[in-house]
């Protein structure tokens, strides 16, 4: 079979990946996220931004695996397969500590209400 890419193009593939991989759902994600998330504010956006995070993940992680299946060199399946499962791991293990810190939000809104009479 002959490969998809060859070597020299999958430094770009998958440094293109994972360079829009951290920086969409990394810096932006992560910082707008962060920031709405503390002031318990656009939860839906939020935590779907962080779902959209992990699925891209897993589609990027599943297409290398197929890769790999296919008998594709190692270049190919890394380029998909490293930023996927990257992508997918680190948004998928934030999503418990967004939903925390929605959950403090709002604990702090409530008390906030209780205390004001």
């Amino acid at each position: 079979m002959d490969p998809w890419f060859g070597e020299q193009m999958a430094g770009v593939v998958g440094g293109g990946l994972g360079a829009a991989m951290g920086t969409i759902f990394g810096g932006i994600g992560g910082g707008v996220g962060g920031t709405l998330a503390a002031m318990g504010r656009a939860r839906t956006l939020v935590l779907g931004f962080f779902i959209a995070g992990v699925v891209v993940g897993l589609g990027l992680a599943i297409t290398g695996l197929v890769a790999l299946a296919m008998g594709q060199p190692w270049w190919v399946w890394c380029s998909f397969l490293l930023p996927g499962v990257l992508g997918a791991g680190i948004m998928g293990g934030l999503l418990p500590v967004v939903r925390a810190r929605y959950a403090q939000a709002e604990q702090r809104r409530m008390d906030a209400a209780a205390i004001g009479g």
